[in-house]
Protein backbone atom coordinates (compact mmCIF):
# COMPACT_ATOMS: atom_id res chain seq x y z
CA UNK A 1 0.00 0.00 0.00
CA UNK A 2 1.65 3.32 -0.98
CA UNK A 3 0.20 5.35 1.25
CA UNK A 4 -2.26 4.69 4.32
CA UNK A 5 -6.11 3.91 4.42
CA UNK A 6 -8.44 1.76 5.32
CA UNK A 7 -6.95 -1.63 6.46
CA UNK A 8 -9.27 -4.50 7.76
CA UNK A 9 -8.11 -7.64 9.72
CA UNK A 10 -10.66 -10.02 8.89
CA UNK A 11 -12.59 -11.04 5.95
CA UNK A 12 -15.27 -12.78 6.49
CA UNK A 13 -19.04 -11.69 5.77
CA UNK A 14 -17.99 -8.14 7.68
CA UNK A 15 -14.79 -7.74 6.31
CA UNK A 16 -15.58 -7.93 3.08
CA UNK A 17 -18.93 -6.26 3.14
CA UNK A 18 -16.87 -3.01 4.80
CA UNK A 19 -14.26 -2.96 1.74
CA UNK A 20 -16.93 -3.63 -0.46
CA UNK A 21 -19.51 -0.63 0.78
CA UNK A 22 -16.77 1.56 0.93
CA UNK A 23 -15.75 1.49 -2.68
CA UNK A 24 -20.17 1.63 -3.37
CA UNK A 25 -20.06 5.08 -1.42
CA UNK A 26 -17.12 6.68 -2.85
CA UNK A 27 -14.03 6.04 -0.63
CA UNK A 28 -11.11 6.67 -3.14
CA UNK A 29 -8.10 5.93 -0.88
CA UNK A 30 -6.27 2.87 -0.61
CA UNK A 31 -8.26 -0.43 0.78
CA UNK A 32 -6.45 -3.34 2.41
CA UNK A 33 -8.73 -6.61 3.36
CA UNK A 34 -6.20 -9.48 5.31
CA UNK A 35 -8.23 -12.68 5.37
CA UNK A 36 -6.05 -15.80 7.56
CA UNK A 37 -7.73 -18.62 5.44
CA UNK A 38 -6.63 -18.71 2.06
CA UNK A 39 -9.86 -18.91 0.62
CA UNK A 40 -11.18 -15.79 -0.75
CA UNK A 41 -13.80 -14.57 0.99
CA UNK A 42 -16.57 -16.69 0.90
CA UNK A 43 -20.20 -17.15 2.60
CA UNK A 44 -20.38 -19.24 5.66
CA UNK A 45 -24.13 -20.33 6.13
CA UNK A 46 -24.27 -22.78 3.83
CA UNK A 47 -21.15 -24.46 5.72
CA UNK A 48 -23.86 -26.15 7.68
CA UNK A 49 -26.36 -27.06 5.46
CA UNK A 50 -26.15 -27.03 1.22
CA UNK A 51 -22.54 -27.49 0.68
CA UNK A 52 -22.40 -29.89 3.28
CA UNK A 53 -24.73 -31.97 1.50
CA UNK A 54 -22.83 -31.50 -1.39
CA UNK A 55 -25.48 -29.57 -3.02
CA UNK A 56 -23.52 -26.14 -3.79
CA UNK A 57 -19.86 -26.72 -4.62
CA UNK A 58 -17.11 -24.92 -3.40
CA UNK A 59 -17.41 -21.85 -5.47
CA UNK A 60 -20.36 -20.68 -5.47
CA UNK A 61 -19.53 -19.94 -2.02
CA UNK A 62 -17.58 -16.65 -3.20
CA UNK A 63 -18.87 -13.35 -2.27
CA UNK A 64 -17.87 -12.17 -5.52
CA UNK A 65 -15.19 -13.45 -8.63
CA UNK A 66 -11.76 -12.80 -8.12
CA UNK A 67 -11.05 -10.02 -10.24
CA UNK A 68 -13.81 -7.67 -8.20
CA UNK A 69 -11.13 -7.03 -6.00
CA UNK A 70 -9.01 -6.18 -8.67
CA UNK A 71 -11.25 -3.67 -10.46
CA UNK A 72 -12.11 -2.14 -7.23
CA UNK A 73 -8.62 -1.53 -6.36
CA UNK A 74 -8.73 -3.69 -2.71
CA UNK A 75 -5.73 -5.37 -2.27
CA UNK A 76 -6.82 -8.75 -0.88
CA UNK A 77 -4.31 -10.22 1.68
CA UNK A 78 -5.05 -14.01 2.22
CA UNK A 79 -3.35 -16.48 4.47
CA UNK A 80 -2.24 -14.01 6.91
CA UNK A 81 -2.90 -13.30 10.99
CA UNK A 82 -2.08 -9.84 11.89
CA UNK A 83 -0.18 -9.95 14.62
CA UNK A 84 0.16 -6.73 16.91
CA UNK A 85 -1.02 -3.34 16.43
CA UNK A 86 0.39 -0.02 17.40
CA UNK A 87 -2.09 2.84 17.72
CA UNK A 88 0.21 4.89 18.08
CA UNK A 89 2.11 4.80 14.80
CA UNK A 90 -1.05 3.47 13.57
CA UNK A 91 0.61 0.29 12.28
CA UNK A 92 -0.49 -3.59 11.69
CA UNK A 93 2.39 -6.01 11.76
CA UNK A 94 1.59 -9.70 9.96
CA UNK A 95 2.79 -12.76 11.15
CA UNK A 96 4.80 -12.56 7.97
CA UNK A 97 6.72 -9.46 8.93
CA UNK A 98 5.28 -6.53 6.82
CA UNK A 99 3.64 -3.72 8.53
CA UNK A 100 0.49 -1.75 7.09
CA UNK A 101 0.02 1.81 8.01
CA UNK A 102 -3.75 3.03 8.37
CA UNK A 103 -5.91 5.99 8.68
CA UNK A 104 -8.31 4.02 9.94
CA UNK A 105 -8.47 0.66 11.49
CA UNK A 106 -11.16 -2.22 11.12
CA UNK A 107 -10.85 -5.42 13.60
CA UNK A 108 -14.12 -8.11 11.81
CA UNK A 109 -11.86 -10.78 13.50
CA UNK A 110 -14.95 -13.00 14.23
CA UNK A 111 -15.34 -15.49 17.25
CA UNK A 112 -14.14 -18.93 17.74
CA UNK A 113 -15.37 -22.10 18.43
CA UNK A 114 -15.83 -22.82 21.91
CA UNK A 115 -13.54 -26.11 22.68
CA UNK A 116 -15.30 -29.44 24.48
CA UNK A 117 -13.57 -28.81 28.09
CA UNK A 118 -14.02 -32.99 28.78
CA UNK A 119 -11.49 -35.39 28.54
CA UNK A 120 -11.31 -37.11 25.24
CA UNK A 121 -11.79 -34.04 23.49
CA UNK A 122 -8.78 -34.22 21.40
CA UNK A 123 -9.72 -37.91 19.87
CA UNK A 124 -9.90 -38.25 15.97
CA UNK A 125 -13.52 -37.47 14.75
CA UNK A 126 -14.71 -34.77 17.10
CA UNK A 127 -14.98 -31.85 14.97
CA UNK A 128 -16.03 -28.68 15.06
CA UNK A 129 -17.65 -26.20 12.51
CA UNK A 130 -16.21 -22.74 11.28
CA UNK A 131 -14.84 -22.61 8.24
CA UNK A 132 -14.68 -24.13 4.71
CA UNK A 133 -11.77 -26.24 5.68
CA UNK A 134 -13.80 -27.70 8.49
CA UNK A 135 -17.30 -28.36 6.24
CA UNK A 136 -15.09 -30.44 3.97
CA UNK A 137 -13.57 -32.42 6.43
CA UNK A 138 -16.78 -33.23 8.05
CA UNK A 139 -18.09 -34.10 4.37
CA UNK A 140 -15.43 -36.44 4.21
CA UNK A 141 -16.14 -37.80 7.38
CA UNK A 142 -20.20 -38.03 6.86
CA UNK A 143 -19.53 -41.11 3.89
CA UNK A 144 -17.50 -43.26 6.68
CA UNK A 145 -19.68 -42.34 9.61
CA UNK A 146 -22.92 -43.90 11.15
CA UNK A 147 -23.47 -42.82 14.39
CA UNK A 148 -23.24 -39.25 14.66
CA UNK A 149 -23.24 -37.25 18.03
CA UNK A 150 -24.01 -33.73 18.07
CA UNK A 151 -23.19 -31.87 21.16
CA UNK A 152 -25.38 -28.90 21.32
CA UNK A 153 -28.41 -27.82 19.97
CA UNK A 154 -28.15 -24.43 18.89
CA UNK A 155 -28.64 -23.24 15.31
CA UNK A 156 -25.18 -25.00 14.15
CA UNK A 157 -26.03 -27.45 16.23
CA UNK A 158 -29.49 -28.66 14.89
CA UNK A 159 -28.23 -27.80 11.08
CA UNK A 160 -26.10 -30.32 11.06
CA UNK A 161 -28.30 -32.75 12.97
CA UNK A 162 -30.57 -31.77 10.41
CA UNK A 163 -28.25 -32.91 7.62
CA UNK A 164 -26.99 -36.07 9.29
CA UNK A 165 -30.35 -37.37 9.51
CA UNK A 166 -31.62 -36.56 6.43
CA UNK A 167 -28.62 -38.87 5.07
CA UNK A 168 -29.98 -41.32 6.94
CA UNK A 169 -27.53 -41.65 10.02
CA UNK A 170 -28.07 -42.68 13.46
CA UNK A 171 -28.15 -39.39 15.33
CA UNK A 172 -28.73 -38.53 18.76
CA UNK A 173 -28.56 -34.35 20.27
CA UNK A 174 -27.15 -33.69 23.34
CA UNK A 175 -28.16 -30.46 24.75
CA UNK A 176 -26.85 -29.36 28.45
CA UNK A 177 -29.92 -27.08 28.64
CA UNK A 178 -33.76 -27.78 29.01
CA UNK A 179 -34.44 -27.30 26.00
CA UNK A 180 -33.05 -26.65 22.36
CA UNK A 181 -32.39 -23.16 20.64
CA UNK A 182 -33.01 -22.13 24.15
CA UNK A 183 -30.85 -18.72 24.23
CA UNK A 184 -32.49 -17.65 20.65
CA UNK A 185 -36.53 -18.98 20.82
CA UNK A 186 -39.36 -19.32 22.88
CA UNK A 187 -40.91 -22.51 24.14
CA UNK A 188 -43.00 -22.37 21.48
CA UNK A 189 -40.67 -22.64 18.89
CA UNK A 190 -38.32 -24.84 20.56
CA UNK A 191 -40.68 -27.40 21.71
CA UNK A 192 -41.88 -27.30 17.85
CA UNK A 193 -38.42 -27.96 16.31
CA UNK A 194 -37.00 -30.70 19.30
CA UNK A 195 -40.61 -32.51 18.16
CA UNK A 196 -39.65 -32.34 14.16
CA UNK A 197 -36.05 -33.34 14.92
CA UNK A 198 -37.69 -36.89 16.67
CA UNK A 199 -40.08 -37.17 13.90
CA UNK A 200 -36.73 -37.17 11.40
CA UNK A 201 -35.62 -39.97 14.05
CA UNK A 202 -33.07 -37.93 15.53
CA UNK A 203 -32.60 -38.87 19.81
CA UNK A 204 -32.27 -35.56 21.42
CA UNK A 205 -31.59 -36.04 25.22
CA UNK A 206 -31.84 -32.10 26.71
CA UNK A 207 -30.70 -31.40 30.67
CA UNK A 208 -27.96 -33.66 29.78
CA UNK A 209 -23.88 -33.17 30.60
CA UNK A 210 -20.59 -34.72 28.26
CA UNK A 211 -18.69 -36.47 31.41
CA UNK A 212 -16.26 -37.72 28.42
CA UNK A 213 -15.76 -39.10 25.55
CA UNK A 214 -14.24 -42.47 25.13
CA UNK A 215 -11.79 -43.59 22.19
CA UNK A 216 -10.16 -46.49 20.70
CA UNK A 217 -6.43 -46.60 19.17
CA UNK A 218 -7.14 -42.62 19.44
CA UNK A 219 -10.78 -42.35 17.80
CA UNK A 220 -13.89 -41.66 19.66
CA UNK A 221 -16.33 -44.22 19.98
CA UNK A 222 -18.48 -42.95 22.38
CA UNK A 223 -19.76 -40.20 24.41
CA UNK A 224 -20.28 -40.26 27.79
CA UNK A 225 -22.84 -38.25 29.13
CA UNK A 226 -23.06 -37.02 32.99
CA UNK A 227 -25.14 -39.22 34.14
CA UNK A 228 -23.02 -42.13 33.15
CA UNK A 229 -25.17 -43.38 30.04
CA UNK A 230 -22.68 -44.13 27.24
CA UNK A 231 -23.66 -43.38 23.28
CA UNK A 232 -22.15 -44.65 20.33
CA UNK A 233 -19.61 -42.51 18.37
CA UNK A 234 -17.87 -42.60 14.96
CA UNK A 235 -18.76 -38.88 14.35
CA UNK A 236 -18.69 -35.76 17.35
CA UNK A 237 -19.95 -32.72 16.29
CA UNK A 238 -19.51 -29.86 18.63
CA UNK A 239 -21.61 -26.48 18.66
CA UNK A 240 -21.48 -25.40 22.13
CA UNK A 241 -21.16 -21.98 21.17
CA UNK A 242 -18.25 -19.09 20.22
CA UNK A 243 -16.21 -17.07 21.85
CA UNK A 244 -15.01 -13.43 20.11
CA UNK A 245 -11.64 -13.46 18.75
CA UNK A 246 -10.30 -10.21 21.31
CA UNK A 247 -6.69 -11.43 21.01
CA UNK A 248 -5.72 -8.52 18.66
CA UNK A 249 -7.46 -5.71 20.35
CA UNK A 250 -6.14 -6.89 24.17
CA UNK A 251 -2.64 -6.30 22.26
CA UNK A 252 -3.44 -2.93 21.14
CA UNK A 253 -4.69 -1.89 24.65
CA UNK A 254 -8.38 -1.42 23.51
CA UNK A 255 -11.02 -2.04 25.78
CA UNK A 256 -12.73 -5.61 25.56
CA UNK A 257 -15.81 -6.95 27.45
CA UNK A 258 -17.39 -10.33 26.19
CA UNK A 259 -16.22 -8.22 22.67
CA UNK A 260 -14.12 -5.52 21.31
CA UNK A 261 -16.36 -2.53 23.13
CA UNK A 262 -16.92 -0.03 20.55
CA UNK A 263 -19.72 3.06 20.93
CA UNK A 264 -22.78 3.81 18.94
CA UNK A 265 -20.73 4.88 15.92
CA UNK A 266 -18.85 0.98 16.40
CA UNK A 267 -16.04 3.09 17.53
CA UNK A 268 -13.71 1.85 19.81
CA UNK A 269 -11.80 4.51 22.31
CA UNK A 270 -9.49 4.98 20.07
CA UNK A 271 -11.07 6.93 17.26
CA UNK A 272 -9.05 5.27 14.47
CA UNK A 273 -10.05 1.85 14.91
CA UNK A 274 -13.47 0.28 15.02
CA UNK A 275 -14.68 -3.28 15.41
CA UNK A 276 -17.53 -5.10 13.66
CA UNK A 277 -19.32 -8.21 13.51
CA UNK A 278 -19.64 -11.02 15.67
CA UNK A 279 -16.52 -9.78 18.04
CA UNK A 280 -18.04 -6.07 18.65
CA UNK A 281 -19.51 -5.38 21.89
CA UNK A 282 -22.22 -2.43 21.03
CA UNK A 283 -24.59 -0.73 22.81
CA UNK A 284 -28.23 -1.85 22.04
CA UNK A 285 -30.93 -0.19 24.70
CA UNK A 286 -29.68 -0.03 28.01
CA UNK A 287 -27.21 -2.95 27.56
CA UNK A 288 -24.25 -3.78 25.79
CA UNK A 289 -24.51 -6.87 23.35
CA UNK A 290 -22.71 -8.87 20.49
CA UNK A 291 -24.65 -10.50 17.57
CA UNK A 292 -23.80 -13.09 15.89
CA UNK A 293 -25.51 -13.04 11.93
CA UNK A 294 -25.07 -12.31 8.91
CA UNK A 295 -27.67 -9.64 9.23
CA UNK A 296 -25.75 -7.82 11.92
CA UNK A 297 -22.20 -7.50 10.24
CA UNK A 298 -23.29 -6.85 7.21
CA UNK A 299 -25.20 -3.90 8.60
CA UNK A 300 -22.45 -2.73 11.07
CA UNK A 301 -20.28 -2.64 7.88
CA UNK A 302 -22.22 -0.17 5.94
CA UNK A 303 -22.49 1.64 9.35
CA UNK A 304 -18.53 1.84 9.62
CA UNK A 305 -18.12 2.25 5.93
CA UNK A 306 -20.43 5.56 5.89
CA UNK A 307 -18.74 6.82 9.03
CA UNK A 308 -15.10 6.70 7.28
CA UNK A 309 -16.64 8.37 4.49
CA UNK A 310 -18.13 11.66 6.46
CA UNK A 311 -21.54 10.28 6.43
CA UNK A 312 -21.95 9.03 10.28
CA UNK A 313 -25.14 7.65 12.03
CA UNK A 314 -25.35 5.38 15.04
CA UNK A 315 -26.21 1.90 14.45
CA UNK A 316 -29.73 1.29 15.76
CA UNK A 317 -30.40 -2.07 14.65
CA UNK A 318 -33.75 -4.16 14.78
CA UNK A 319 -31.87 -7.88 14.59
CA UNK A 320 -33.02 -10.57 12.64
CA UNK A 321 -31.40 -13.82 11.94
CA UNK A 322 -32.56 -17.18 10.21
CA UNK A 323 -31.63 -21.21 9.99
CA UNK A 324 -32.89 -24.03 7.26
CA UNK A 325 -33.39 -27.14 8.75
CA UNK A 326 -34.44 -29.96 5.99
CA UNK A 327 -37.74 -28.27 5.04
CA UNK A 328 -38.55 -25.93 7.92
CA UNK A 329 -37.38 -22.55 7.84
CA UNK A 330 -37.14 -20.48 10.58
CA UNK A 331 -36.94 -16.61 10.41
CA UNK A 332 -36.65 -14.27 13.81
CA UNK A 333 -36.61 -10.33 14.17
CA UNK A 334 -36.20 -8.67 17.33
CA UNK A 335 -35.09 -10.61 20.28
CA UNK A 336 -37.85 -12.42 22.04
CA UNK A 337 -36.25 -13.22 24.80
CA UNK A 338 -37.97 -11.01 27.47
CA UNK A 339 -41.59 -11.64 25.89
CA UNK A 340 -43.91 -11.66 28.64
CA UNK A 341 -46.95 -13.02 26.40
CA UNK A 342 -46.49 -14.92 23.07
CA UNK A 343 -49.25 -15.27 20.71
CA UNK A 344 -49.17 -18.10 18.26
CA UNK A 345 -50.67 -17.28 14.23
CA UNK A 346 -50.85 -19.86 11.73
CA UNK A 347 -50.92 -23.79 12.22
CA UNK A 348 -48.49 -25.28 14.42
CA UNK A 349 -50.29 -28.74 12.83
CA UNK A 350 -49.66 -27.56 9.00
CA UNK A 351 -46.02 -26.56 9.87
CA UNK A 352 -46.34 -22.88 8.73
CA UNK A 353 -46.85 -20.65 11.80
CA UNK A 354 -45.47 -17.10 13.55
CA UNK A 355 -45.39 -16.67 17.28
CA UNK A 356 -45.78 -12.81 17.96
CA UNK A 357 -43.65 -12.12 20.90
CA UNK A 358 -44.66 -8.72 23.61
CA UNK A 359 -43.29 -6.77 26.38
CA UNK A 360 -47.24 -5.80 27.99
CA UNK A 361 -49.09 -4.14 25.03
CA UNK A 362 -46.06 -4.01 22.93
CA UNK A 363 -44.71 -6.31 20.16
CA UNK A 364 -40.73 -6.92 20.55
CA UNK A 365 -40.34 -9.63 17.79
CA UNK A 366 -41.78 -12.32 15.77
CA UNK A 367 -40.34 -16.11 14.94
CA UNK A 368 -41.93 -17.65 12.13
CA UNK A 369 -41.67 -21.20 10.59
CA UNK A 370 -42.39 -21.47 6.90
CA UNK A 371 -43.86 -18.16 7.25
CA UNK A 372 -42.03 -15.70 5.24
CA UNK A 373 -44.90 -12.93 5.03
CA UNK A 374 -44.84 -12.68 8.51
CA UNK A 375 -41.69 -12.49 8.99
CA UNK A 376 -41.22 -9.53 6.60
CA UNK A 377 -44.22 -7.84 8.34
CA UNK A 378 -42.55 -8.00 11.39
CA UNK A 379 -39.25 -6.44 10.07
CA UNK A 380 -41.21 -4.09 8.57
CA UNK A 381 -43.46 -2.82 11.75
CA UNK A 382 -40.07 -2.62 13.85
CA UNK A 383 -38.09 -1.04 11.69
CA UNK A 384 -41.10 1.60 11.55
CA UNK A 385 -41.11 1.50 15.40
CA UNK A 386 -44.40 0.35 15.39
CA UNK A 387 -46.47 -2.17 17.11
CA UNK A 388 -49.51 -4.34 16.94
CA UNK A 389 -51.98 -5.52 19.59
CA UNK A 390 -51.69 -9.42 21.05
CA UNK A 391 -55.11 -9.31 19.60
CA UNK A 392 -54.30 -8.08 16.49
CA UNK A 393 -51.84 -10.98 16.25
CA UNK A 394 -54.27 -13.29 17.02
CA UNK A 395 -56.94 -12.49 14.63
CA UNK A 396 -56.43 -14.39 11.41
CA UNK A 397 -58.67 -11.76 9.88
CA UNK A 398 -56.29 -8.82 10.78
CA UNK A 399 -54.66 -7.65 7.52
CA UNK A 400 -50.85 -7.28 7.47
CA UNK A 401 -50.74 -6.16 4.12
CA UNK A 402 -53.06 -3.08 4.93
CA UNK A 403 -50.97 -2.23 7.63
CA UNK A 404 -47.76 -2.52 5.78
CA UNK A 405 -49.40 -0.23 2.99
CA UNK A 406 -50.41 2.52 5.97
CA UNK A 407 -46.63 2.61 7.28
CA UNK A 408 -45.35 2.92 3.36
CA UNK A 409 -47.34 6.20 3.39
CA UNK A 410 -45.74 7.61 6.34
Amino acid sequence: MSKPGTVIVGAGQGGYQLAASLREFGYAEPIVLIGEETEQPYQRPPLSKAFLLGEMAAERLAFRSPDFYEKQNIELITGARAMTIDPIARRVELQTGAALGYDHLVLATGARNRALPVPGADSDGVMYLRTLADSHAIRERFERAQDIVVIGAGFIGLELAAVASKVRKTVTVVEALPRVMSRAVTPIVSDFYAGEHRRWGVDLICDAGVGALDASDGKVSKVVLSDGRRIPADLVLVGIGVAPAIELAMQAGVAVDNGIVVDANLSTADPRISAIGDCASFPLGQRYMRLESVQNAVDQARCVARRIVGRSEPYSPVPWFWSDQRDLKLQMVGLTAGAERCVVRGSIEKRAFSVFCFTGETLIGVESVNSGGDHIFGRRLLNAGESISPDEAGDSSFDFRERIARIGKQ
